[in-house]
């Protein structure tokens, strides 16, 4: 049966895909930091695989998924990367632990995972990368600014291994959703209220469901990135017609 190996697993949006998958069939692992998380998904879903993982050590990645594909016979048939995390406030006013932090989980984590997966989507034909980037990659937000820059490293990340791993038949996709209704969304920042927090992890699990099987225009079109919710895709789109100083003026209007 087809698997899926999903950081950040054991809560939100990573747990929701978790379910998604698993109810499919699929053989499902989720990793994550917190051992009581994974000790409740264990007692909840006996049948998915967890192991703890710290996405911003190289070593854990190679132990973690060597662990998850000796079940597997080797193959991987997606990662998805979804761990990460966010601390609100202006640059000047949270501290440099949390800035470290977010850039080593949200941005190098997700390297990290890409290189250390590759042989095993290699091994596997079909094989897809899913990295979870952000509504907050379409124009740098203020409030969220290391978050916000770390999910435009993400895309271009994304954009860039599309290319690179094309020869290697891995299809490499990112997710695009706005606020959703996880911990993750448990901040102050001005965008939650301007723009409410309404999708929910399920609606982003669907579309990494979706992702990973692509439409026949999904495939000629080359897609790789999949926008949640109808306001995450007007805003996308609005972005790239837009002239700047418009598009500053929205983003400005909705989270200052």
């Amino acid at each position: 049966m087809p698997s899926i190996f999903i950081t950040g697993g054991a809560a939100g949006i990573g747990l929701a895909t978790a379910e998604h998958f698993a109810a499919r069939g699929w053989t499902v692992g989720v990793y994550d930091v917190s051992e009581d998380a994974l000790a409740a998904v264990s007692a909840a879903h006996p049948d998915i695989v967890t192991g703890v993982l710290d996405v911003r050590d190289p070593e854990q990645w190679d132990k973690a998924l060597a662990e998850f594909t000796a079940r597997t016979g080797g193959t991987l048939d997606v990662l998805d990367n979804n761990a990460g995390i966010l601390v609100a406030g202006d640059l000047t006013d949270i501290s440099t632990d949390a800035i470290k932090a977010q850039i080593e989980i949200d941005a190098l984590g997700v390297t990290y995972g890409a290189r250390a997966a590759h042989p095993y989507l290699k091994a596997t034909p079909g094989s897809h990368l899913v990295n979870i980037a952000s509504a907050s990659a379409i124009y740098g937000q203020p409030g969220i600014a290391t978050y916000s820059a770390s999910k435009f490293y993400v895309a271009g990340l994304t954009e860039a291994l599309e290319l690179e791993w094309e020869g290697d038949d891995i299809r490499v996709v990112s997710i695009w959703p706005l606020w959703a209704k996880t911990a993750l969304a448990d901040t102050d920042a001005k965008s939650t209220q301007t723009l409410g927090i309404r999708i929910t992890p399920e609606q982003v699990a669907e579309k990494v469901w979706d992702s990973v099987h692509p439409t026949a225009s999904d495939r000629l079109l080359r897609r790789t990135s999949y926008s949640v919710g109808l306001q995450t895709t007007v805003l996308g789109n609005a972005a790239k017609f837009i002239p700047n100083v418009l598009n500053r003026t929205v983003n400005k209007f909705l989270s200052v």
